[in-house]
């Protein structure tokens, strides 16, 4: 079967710019396994696991995928909590030759369903229990939605093969020889963490992430000793450089979180000395407010790497103040890698209040939402696509959903408006869908959610819009709370009064919820919290 790929006259320029190489993952793994094969490559659940056992599972799931005599390309699902497991796995099926289908470890029926049909995956791998539920009856609950699979291949959470769900008669082969994926070819899909509807599929090759390893490199400044924590799921982008690319390309440690918990995560952070925190803003909120209750030892962090998500500056800085790290991000998405960056020599301002500078290589152009066309010279806002070495191969099995990201000349879309300046400093104005248009005014939702975040009472919050007859839609806000605080809506429109934020971002509508609900992606829901602002929209209407 012949693999997707990389357009062959873009990777040339881009290996003769040095952006990409010729390693994979699992070539990094074998030869540090040679090395240094009692060096720490994953901390979790209380183990220290080496290279010489990432790389020693690694073969022996990739001996248990071959023994099927799978064809090369063929698609292996895998849904695996996060920890060493996982990454060993994604090994395992690049030795193999075939791709991995990366499906969050809380996925839902239908999405897991989803993906299996949506890929054509025949062989599923998992442990065998997960959250409760053997392996056994998740497959019966996934065949029930019209989704089976002929091979359900078992691994511990220790990464050894418990089952490899052959046929009788069928061995295992320790002789079989390897046929690796190169660099340039789809090595992995996994699903966008959108908050509404059923997921694509985006197809990644290795290669894009080694390039974006780099950019992590300069922007951190990372040296030899890094400790790093992943606090993403490795299917989810984020996860992938945080902890499956970057600590290998390295050499370094990571801690894992099978489920995140900030105080769980602090005490992991204080005890490793973890150097390079991964997280998405939600996180970083959380683990401040875990820290206020009980304050660890968090002078080992040197950067926090966010994003996903806007990054309120209040919260930002006060993070900064309570450890010494440096909070830093990437902006871009699962499809487009990214487009711009902090780093360590950015300012605090230019850090905390915009995404960073344009990544020159990845050729960044504002475009009219409306039409795609190029908007006019010395117009700084618009809707960005970009061309470059951090893009993935697009959207797998989906023509409509690639003809929304590309544009007709092939040029891929962020679905934000953004706003670069004279110095090339890109700001995000909103996304083209995350707008609450009150009486014909757009109102970004991540700018109002910023502002109400200063309120000392406000742990977690999102805005989104609550149907109204007379103005289309008013700003409705779901918040978390710290604990033993209160709040009403009076309290946030006082606060907001006193910022001199406009009236028309003040909420009109006050949801207090015990907690925002996730994406699998880690993301808030905001999909979710829209249905029900137009449940509680229909009731109050009908009265």
């Amino acid at each position: 079967m012949e693999l997707f790929r990389a357009d062959p006259d873009a990777a040339a320029e881009y290996h003769a710019q040095g952006w990409w190489g010729d390693d994979t993952v699992g070539s990094i793994v074998a030869a540090r396994a040679s090395v240094q094969p009692d060096g720490v490559a994953f901390v979790a659940d209380g183990r220290r696991y080496t290279w010489a056992d990432y790389h020693a599972d690694a073969d022996d799931i990739a001996l248990a995928i071959l023994a099927a005599e799978p064809e090369r390309g063929e698609r292996i699902a895998v849904m695996m909590p996060d920890g060493p497991a996982v990454h060993a796995v994604f090994v395992g099926i690049e030795r193999a030759g075939c791709v991995a289908v990366g499906i969050g470890a809380r996925a839902g029926d239908r999405e897991v369903a989803h993906l299996l049909s949506l890929t054509g995956a025949r062989t599923l791998i998992t442990a065998p229990e997960q959250h409760g539920r053997t392996a056994a009856r998740l497959r019966s609950d996934v065949a029930a939605m019209d989704a089976t699979v002929d091979r359900h291949l078992l691994v511990g959470l220790d990464a050894r093969v418990i089952d490899p769900a052959l046929p009788d008669g069928v061995e295992v082969d320790p002789d079989c020889p390897f046929r690796p994926i190169h660099p340039d070819e789809l090595f992995l899909m996994n699903s966008t963490s959108g908050t509404t509807g059923l997921p694509k599929c985006v197809m990644h090759t290795q290669n894009r992430w080694f390039y974006f390893h780099q950019l992590a490199a300069e922007a951190g400044g990372f040296g030899s000793d890094e400790v790093f924590f992943g606090a993403l799921p490795a299917p989810f982008g984020f996860g992938l450089w945080t902890a499956h690319f970057t600590p290998t390309a390295l050499g370094a440690p990571t801690v894992l979180m099978d489920r995140f918990d900030a105080h769980e995560a602090l005490d992991l952070i204080e005890r490793e000395r973890v150097t390079v925190l991964c997280c998405v803003s939600t996180q970083f909120i959380m683990l401040l407010n875990a820290q206020a209750e009980n304050p660890r030892d968090l002078s080992s962090l040197r950067s926090m790497f966010t994003g996903g998500e806007a990054v309120p500056y209040e919260r930002a800085a006060e993070f900064e103040e309570a450890t010494g790290a440096k909070v830093l991000q990437f902006y871009g998405s699962n499809e487009t890698g990214a487009l711009s960056h902090t780093s360590y020599a950015t300012d605090r301002e230019t850090r905390l209040r915009t995404a960073g500078h344009v990544i020159p290589e990845m050729h960044v152009r504002l475009l009219d939402p409306e039409t795609h066309a190029e908007v006019p010279s010395g117009v700084e806002e618009g809707q960005p696509a970009c061309k470059g070495p951090a893009t993935a191969l697009g959207y797998w099995g989906d023509d409509a959903a690639n003809t929304a990201l590309f544009t007709d000349d092939g040029w891929m879309l962020m679905g934000d408006i953004v706003r670069i300046d004279a110095e090339g400093v890109l700001t995000v104005v909103g996304r083209t869908s995350d707008f609450i248009i009150r009486g014909g005014k757009n109102i970004s939702a991540p700018a109002v959610e910023a502002e109400i975040a200063t309120h000392s009472a406000v742990a977690m919050v999102a805005a989104v819009a609550f149907p109204d007859p007379v103005f289309g839609e008013r700003v409705c806000a779901y918040v978390e709370l710290r604990p033993g605080a209160e709040l009403t809506l009076d309290d946030i429109v006082e606060h907001l009064r006193s910022r001199s934020v406009s009236r028309e971002w003040w909420p009109e509508h006050l949801v207090i919820v015990d907690e925002l609900p996730r994406s699998s992606g880690g993301k808030v829901a905001k999909g979710d919290l829209k249905a029900d602002a137009a449940k509680r929209s229909a009731e109050l209407h009908r009265r």
